[in-house]
Parts: structure tokens; C-alpha cells; sequence
């Protein structure tokens, strides 16, 4: 399916699209259909918006992954870190991070640690943003600037999906003997991730971080009234439920 097409079943463009249709279909004069679609619309896009729906529909993806400390970790051959973090135009001096910034965070954790001797970044370029870094060569920059060493650094720059993640890192493995790898991407993430490196043949140990859903949430009315903010994040795991249906669609997990 295009993505085009794919981004109408995201929680904000079908509530709009079933806005539109229910607003279509009362000018043609059929007012209760017309009206059931708009209310079906208005309910599905409140459910996405409010807190407490987000938190549950998140914290269901998070918790399979439990958050462990650098010292819980076990040792391994190699850390592979998923790209996701950075942006970056030839006009901008550096990379600008997003949240998911915590990825190379934990990353360079575990390798101060002594959990690895290596890091792999895994990560190309977002096609129609021009020139500029890609999410690995961003990736290095921030690591060297937290203590890793160059030397210990190793860039896969073609992968734009997390299906080609793993087959790019499979091959990059295979090719140095590599076994055992520390997987270390959000935990909203880790579920497919997971699925994705296994499916190429590999044994990973999920090292997860960046947990958006706090173990206990605070209550009150609030966690009731829809905001921009839980819709957005509510909207990442539909991503990635979705992304993971189609993976298994097409037998990529």
C-alpha cells in the first residue's frame, strides 16, 4: 500500500475522513447516516486524543520490554543502535535530535559499561531532504561527543526501514563473524524491531529505552479531556501496530 494511502488509516486522517463523508452524505439528504459517520468520527478521534488511552495503548508495546539498568545487561559481541533520532539539512550547522535521541544515549551506557567493544549505527538518509548526514554519520557525531571513540563506531548507512535495518546489519555481521548483539531502540519500537533482526537470522537481546509511559500515571479528570500531545503520541503506536501488521503481511517477521 502506498504511504500516501497508508497515513489515511492514522486516528487523525480517518476521524477527518469520516467527518467529510458524514458531512457529504447529509447534503445528499440521507441525515442519519450522515450523521452516525460524523459521531463514529468525532468518538474515534476523541479516543486517541485523551491521555489515559494513549498511555494504555503505548504502555501495551512498552512493557513487554522491561526497562533494565546497564549493570542487569548482559555482555555481548557487538551494541546496534536503530536510527530514528536525528534530522539534518546542508543548511543547518549540526543535526537537530528528537526524543528518540535516547537510543544513542543508552547506546554509549552500555559501552562505557563494557557491554561491547563495538557500536553499530544503523541508519541512511530520508530521501527528498537533500544532502546532508545521514541518521549513522549524525549518530557518530553525538556518540564521539559522549566518550566513544571512533574507532570503536561502525556506520550502516543504507537503511531507511527497520526491516532493512536488520538485513543491512545481518549482512554487517555475518561478514565480521558478529553473534551476539545488544538491539537498543525504543521500547515502543522493540516489538518489531525484535521481530525484524530475528527474522534475519539473528538472536538479539533487546536492550530497550526511551519509555514514553511512566509506570504509574498520574489520575485525576485531566487524563480524560483529548489534547494535541496524546493524540500525537497515541498516533506512534498506532504506527507501529500498524507496521507490524503489514511486516507480518508480508512476511518480513
Amino acid at each position: 500500500m502506498p504511504n500516501s494511502l497508508r497515513l489515511l488509516a492514522y486516528p487523525l486522517a480517518s476521524a477527518c475522513l469520516l467527518l467529510g463523508l458524514g458531512i457529504l452524505v447529509q447534503l445528499l439528504r440521507w441525515r442519519k447516516f450522515g450523521l452516525g459517520l460524523m459521531i463514529v468520527g468525532l468518538s474515534w478521534l476523541y479516543i486517541w486524543s485523551t491521555p489515559v488511552f494513549s498511555d494504555w495503548i503505548r504502555g501495551s508495546l512498552e512493557s513487554r520490554y522491561p526497562m533494565l539498568t546497564v549493570e542487569e545487561m548482559p555482555m555481548a559481541d557487538a551494541i546496534v543502535v536503530l536510527g530514528g533520532a536525528f534530522a539534518h539539512s546542508e543548511a543547518w550547522p549540526y543535526p537537530n535530535a528528537s526524543a528518540s535521541v535516547d537510543r544513542y544515549w543508552h547506546g554509549a551506557r552500555l559501552y562505557h559499561a563494557g557491554r561491547a567493544p563495538i557500536i553499530i549505527l544503523s541508519g541512511g538518509r530520508t530521501p527528498g531532504r537533500g544532502p546532508g548526514l545521514t541518521e549513522a554519520r549524525a549518530g557518530a557525531q553525538f556518540l564521539v561527543d559522549l566518550g566513544v571513540p571512533p574507532t570503536a563506531i561502525w556506520l550502516e548507512e543504507q537503511a531507511l526501514t527497520t526491516r532493512a535495518n536488520a538485513v543491512e546489519v545481518a549482512e554487517l555481521l555475518a561478514e565480521h563473524e558478529i553473534e551476539e548483539i545488544l538491539l537498543v531502540t525504543s521500547a515502543l519500537h522493540m516489538r518489531r524491531s525484535m521481530a525484524s533482526f530475528q527474522a534475519a537470522g539473528l538472536n538479539p537481546i533487546p536492550a530497550a529505552t526511551d519509555f514514553e509511559v511512566r509506570p504509574s500515571p498520574s489520575k485525576g479528570h485531566r487524563r480524560w479531556l483529548p489534547n494535541a500531545h496524546a493524540l500525537s503520541a497515541s498516533t506512534r503506536a498506532f504506527h507501529e501496530i500498524m507496521g507490524y501488521w503489514t511486516y507480518s503481511y508480508r512476511n518480513w517477521v
